[in-house]
């Protein structure tokens, strides 16, 4: 995510590096590589020239800290700008109404079918709600099928009428529907065009008319840059949007949309898209995206994550086995499905500190545990349970039958010998104590 806008900021600061002070030629040449950096995000020029300027009045004056050094200061004052230019404050969803309605808008191939069953699985699982999914693209009967597959993967109704070629009706009888059957949140998905054209805008603006909806969003491909934001501001002239949302952030996007599209269209990024699956969808926050652009990662969303798989009974048995020296193979791929179900892995290396940096060279592959889950899927259940029985005859047998070497299987053994080691150590205080000072020790 941003890796390239990242790379060419973190070069731009090093420009500061060795100077004892902030002064106008050291930052104006600092800011004409940070210029540079967001133009070549495809960043609107004017948005890049005006943040940049914005920058240098904050900078020029500064007195910098004797904790600070004039690059970390710039850092700082950068990092402060970005955020306010995404928005600033998170800008949460208008949940008001009985039923709530959410109207999808944005051009075919944005993503917006899927995003909606993201949103219906986000309300139902995050907020309690009870969504209906509507499907009002009479045009394409694939979208109309896609909307019923989509709802069908995270447990949501889907209301569609084949055969009507009206969406403004298609959609009102769908709210008669939520009603009967106590569904508190309606999402209606219309009908996406190549191009922004002039029936199109009519249509949507007639449903929007006619349903009054607590939530129109506007669903824009992020790696479209500087086209999704023009884009975004001929839907906002008809629709007067309450919010947009950024799909596709996993992939190689340059960042222009995010950076942008808030000064164009004045309205908040509400939600991203982080990935393929219906649970890759994470709120919008403004001042945590400006700490992964500028390479410092994201702990906060990777703990909030990380806790949503938490299980705390679960941990009470881990805990009490790793006590007693009981801990598996078993135990060990729980830990591994549940690392998996956080996102994909690219993503959540992107989220530690300095990490994305380091790794931007490495290929992280989402199936970066199918070697390990095959090992330990061709061990007998009496070997995960004792792996200590695991001999030099076993291991032949359990590479064999995982398509894996004989020396994979001892890597996994040592490391998983390791870990029990260490996550026994972690049991008592004075192991605790240990591994501290062995931490100094590394620093």
């Amino acid at each position: 995510m941003f890796n390239n806008l990242t790379e060419k900021l973190d070069k731009a600061f090093h420009i500061l590096k060795g100077h004892g002070k902030i002064t106008e030629v050291n930052v104006a040449e600092t800011l004409k590589e940070v210029r540079k950096a967001l133009l070549d995000a495809d960043v609107n020029f004017k948005i890049a020239k005006d943040f940049t300027t914005k920058v240098k009045d904050k900078a020029i004056g500064q007195n910098v800290l004797t904790t600070l050094q004039p690059g970390q200061l710039l850092v700082k004052i950068v990092k402060d700008e970005l955020t306010e230019l995404m928005g600033g404050e998170t800008a949460g969803v208008n949940l008001s109404g009985n039923p709530t309605i959410i109207l999808m808008s944005g051009l075919q191939g944005s993503g917006k079918t899927t995003f909606s069953g993201k949103l219906a699985n986000y309300l139902k699982t995050k907020k309690g709600k009870h969504p209906l999914l509507v499907a009002c693209d009479v045009y394409r009967p694939a979208a109309i099928n896609q909307l019923h597959v989509v709802g069908e993967q995270v447990g949501v109704e889907v209301y569609s009428e084949p055969e009507n070629k009206n969406p403004v009706s298609i959609a009102q009888n769908a709210l008669k529907v939520a009603k009967e059957k106590n569904k508190n949140v309606v999402i209606i998905d219309t009908a996406g065009r190549l191009a922004v054209d002039e029936v199109m805008m009519q249509e949507i603006a007639n449903i929007h008319n006619a349903l009054k909806p607590q939530e129109t969003l506007f669903v824009v491909d992020s790696m479209t840059g500087q086209d999704a934001v023009n884009t975004a501001k001929a839907f906002n002239d008809v629709l007067n949007f309450d919010g947009v949302i950024l799909t596709k952030l996993d992939g190689d996007t340059r960042g222009g949309a995010a950076l942008s599209i808030k000064s164009v269209v004045d309205k908040p990024i509400k939600f991203i898209g982080t990935g393929e699956k219906m649970d890759a969808i994470d709120v919008f926050y403004p001042n945590r995206m400006a700490d992964r652009i500028l390479g410092m990662g994201d702990v906060i969303s990777l703990v909030e994550r990380a806790q949503e798989q938490y299980n705390e009974e679960e941990a009470r048995k881990i805990a009490k086995k790793i006590a007693k020296n009981q801990f598996g193979f078993d135990d060990f791929l729980n830990q591994i499905q549940q690392i998996k179900k956080m996102g994909n892995m690219k993503d959540l290396v992107g989220m530690i500190p300095g990490a994305g940096k380091m790794m931007k060279d490495v290929d992280i592959d989402d199936n970066a545990f199918k070697g390990i889950e095959s090992i330990i899927h061709s061990m007998t259940p009496k070997e995960r349970s004792n792996p200590e029985i695991i001999n030099a005859v076993r291991k032949t047998r359990i590479a064999k039958g995982s398509g894996t070497t004989l020396q994979e299987v001892n890597q996994l053994m040592k490391q998983f010998d390791q870990m029990s080691k260490m996550m026994k150590m972690m049991q008592n205080p004075e192991g605790k104590r240990q591994m501290m000072n062995m931490m100094r020790g590394m620093n």
